[in-house]
C-alpha cells in the first residue's frame, strides 16, 4: 500500500467511536487528538544553550499523533505494534506518568497496570511491605490493603518469599506479586502491557481465567500483547499503531488480520523456511504428536486427515482442539476448534488420540503449514501448540 493511499483505518471504515459497549455508565478512558512529542538535542551543551538563549535547537520526535479513542464499561480493547510504534508511549500517558504535548485524556475511577516489570516495587523492600507501598501508590489505604493481603498472597502463591526482598525474585515471581496486587482491588480500567507473557504456563492460565471474570463483571481491560492470539480471542476491539499513528481501529479479528499481513509482507524470510516441526514448552497438558494421516501430497476435492495425540497432567483439565492452515507464503486459508464448533471440552482423561477428517477439501495448488493448538475451556490460554511447516501439498491434477 502506497503512502499516499487510503490507510487501513479508512479502508476499514474504522473510526474511534465505533469502538463501544452497552456496559452502561460514563466511559473510564477517553483519548481526543493525543500526541506525544520529544525533543531530541545533539549534546547536554546544545540543550542548556537552547535554554539559556530560547533558541529551538532540537529535533523533534513524535512517539505518539493524533490517537483518538474511547473506551466504554466492560470492553476488552487489544493494542498491537512492532517495537517502537508507539505502544509504550501510549500506555503511559493513559496511565499518567506522561503528559501528552497535544490532545486531551479524560480518566474516570480507578486506574491500575502492569507497565514494567517491577515498576512500583522498591527493589530493597520485601514483596509484603511493597504490597502496601505498591498498594499506596495506586491509592490504596493501609487497612485496605490489609484485608486484601490474604487474597493477594493466596493468588501470588510465592510463599515465605513474600518475606525476602524483591531484589531476590525472579520475573515470573515479580510479575505474579505485581499481577496479584492491581487485579485484586477491582479497578475501573486495567492495563497489561505483555505480563502474560513471563512466567510460567500454570500462572498464564490462573491470570486468564481472573481476567475473564474481571471482564464479565464489567471491569474495562486494555490489553498490551505481541501474542495476536490472546488479542483475537480475548478482545472484541484492537488498535493497531505504527510510526506512531493509528494504522487500524475497530474490530479485533479485522485489525489483527490486517497486522498479520503487514507483518508477512514486510517479512522476507518467513515463507518457505522448511523448518522441523516445532512445539513451545509444554505446560499441564501438552500435544504428543499432530500430524498429516496418509499421503501428504492430495489432489483438490481429496480428504485430508489429521492424526493428533495429547496427555493431561489431571482428568479434570477442560481442554478443546484448534487448528489452523495457512498457505506457506503465510497467507491464512482456516482454521477452526472444537469450542467455536461447539463442542463440549474433553474432560475425564489424561491421555487422548482423535482423527479429524476435513472431506472435498477444495484448496488451490501450493504447500502449507499446520498450526495445532490446545486450549483451555474458554479457548484462550493455550497449553500447548504445535507449527508444522510444509505439512502437505495440493497439486493440480491433469485433464
Amino acid at each position: 500500500m502506497g503512502e499516499g493511499s487510503a490507510t487501513p483505518a479508512q479502508a476499514l471504515n474504522l473510526r474511534a467511536d465505533a469502538v463501544q459497549t452497552s456496559a452502561g455508565g460514563p466511559p473510564p478512558l477517553r483519548l481526543a487528538g493525543v500526541g506525544k512529542e520529544y525533543r531530541l538535542y545533539d549534546s547536554p551543551r546544545a540543550r542548556l544553550k537552547s535554554l539559556l538563549t530560547g533558541r529551538a535547537l532540537h529535533r523533534s520526535h513524535w512517539a505518539l499523533q493524533g490517537v483518538s479513542l474511547q473506551l466504554e464499561r466492560g470492553q476488552c480493547l487489544g493494542v498491537v505494534g512492532h517495537n517502537g510504534a508507539g505502544k509504550s508511549t501510549l500506555l503511559k500517558l493513559i496511565t499518567g506518568t506522561v503528559q501528552p504535548t497535544q490532545g486531551q485524556i479524560e480518566r474516570r475511577g480507578r486506574i491500575t497496570a502492569i507497565l514494567e516489570l517491577g515498576a512500583g516495587f522498591h527493589p530493597d523492600f520485601t514483596g509484603r511491605q511493597n504490597l502496601y507501598f505498591g498498594g499506596s501508590l495506586i491509592g490504596i489505604e493501609h487497612e485496605q490493603m490489609a484485608a486484601l493481603e490474604a487474597e493477594v498472597l493466596a493468588f501470588a502463591e510465592i510463599g515465605e518469599a513474600i518475606d525476602r526482598p524483591v531484589k531476590t525474585y525472579s520475573s515470573g515471581m515479580v510479575v505474579r506479586l505485581a499481577f496479584a496486587l492491581v487485579t485484586a482491588v477491582e479497578p475501573d480500567l486495567l492495563i497489561i502491557d505483555e505480563a502474560l507473557a513471563v512466567g510460567d504456563g500454570y500462572f498464564q492460565k490462573k491470570c486468564i481465567d481472573r481476567l475473564v471474570e474481571y471482564t464479565a463483571a464489567g471491569g474495562t481491560l486494555l490489553l498490551c500483547s505481541h501474542a495476536m492470539y490472546y488479542v483475537s480471542a480475548f478482545c472484541k476491539q484492537a488498535l493497531w499503531l505504527r510510526n506512531g499513528e493509528v494504522a487500524a481501529l475497530g474490530d479485533a479479528a479485522a485489525v489483527v488480520r490486517r497486522y498479520e499481513d503487514y507483518l508477512t509482507a514486510k517479512s522476507e524470510t518467513q515463507a518457505g523456511s522448511g523448518a522441523d516441526a516445532v512445539t513451545d514448552a509444554p505446560g499441564p497438558a501438552r500435544l504428543t504428536h499432530a500430524a498429516v494421516a496418509g499421503d501428504a501430497q492430495l489432489a483438490p476435492g481429496g480428504t485430508l486427515a489429521f492424526d493428533i495425540a495429547w496427555e493431561a497432567d489431571s482428568p479434570e483439565i477442560d481442554l478443546h482442539l484448534g487448528v489452523g492452515i495457512n498457505r506457506n507464503d503465510g497467507v491464512e486459508v482456516c482454521s477452526f476448534s472444537t469450542l467455536h464448533d461447539g463442542q463440549p471440552a474433553f474432560r475425564g482423561r489424561r491421555a487422548y488420540q482423535v482423527t479429524l477428517e476435513l472431506p472435498r477439501l477444495e484448496i488451490v495448488k501450493g504447500s502449507f503449514t499446520l498450526y495445532f493448538f490446545l486450549l483451555d475451556g474458554h479457548g484462550l490460554h493455550i497449553y500447548d501448540r504445535r507449527i508444522v511447516p510444509d505439512a502437505f501439498a495440493f497439486a493440480m491434477t491433469s485433464g
